[in-house]
């Protein structure tokens, strides 16, 4: 079994832990994922998303998902880490609701730890059919996490 180890460093978002564990459920019976241990999933503003990715990938250039793959000594089974300032900002400019975003990044971080990539145009066609596959599920399913953010008005 895989535990959801959820880190919020976005203070304007909320959303119900055990919505994402049961998004996280549907999405691990898609693909046979033998691991068993801890999924750590963090949720970042684009500074911290951005410097983590240059300290670790040498790329300063902001992202959407960075995905951290498993360590057996430490039961993990991989941390995927999400810019929730990107998905903000990509949902506007594409007319969608921000928690789909941020769905989709939880879905592509998993398609990335079960093996899946999208470094090269083919790939990212079959990374792209396996997200829509997965949104579909979710879909069906209506388990989408119940992310929510603050107007701005109120964030502290």
């Amino acid at each position: 079994m895989i535990e959801i180890e959820s880190t919020n460093l976005y203070p304007s978002l909320t959303f119900d832990e055990d919505k994402l564990r049961a998004f996280f459920k549907c999405i691990f019976s898609l693909h046979d994922h033998k691991s068993k241990g801890v999924l750590s999933v963090v949720f970042l503003n684009e500074e911290e998303h951005s410097k983590i990715h240059g300290d670790f990938l040498q790329d300063y250039r902001p992202t959407d998902v960075i995905t951290f793959p498993s360590d057996p000594e430490n039961e993990m089974v991989g941390e995927i880490c999400v810019s929730v300032d990107r998905a903000i900002s990509e949902a506007e400019s594409r007319d969608l609701p921000t928690a789909k975003e941020l769905g989709l990044y939880l879905i592509h971080g998993w398609l990335h730890l079960v093996g899946f990539d999208d470094q090269n145009e083919a790939d990212r066609k079959i990374m792209r059919r396996e997200e829509a596959n997965a949104m579909s599920f979710v879909d069906k399913d209506e388990l989408w996490p119940n992310f929510l953010l603050a107007p701005p008005s109120i964030q502290g």
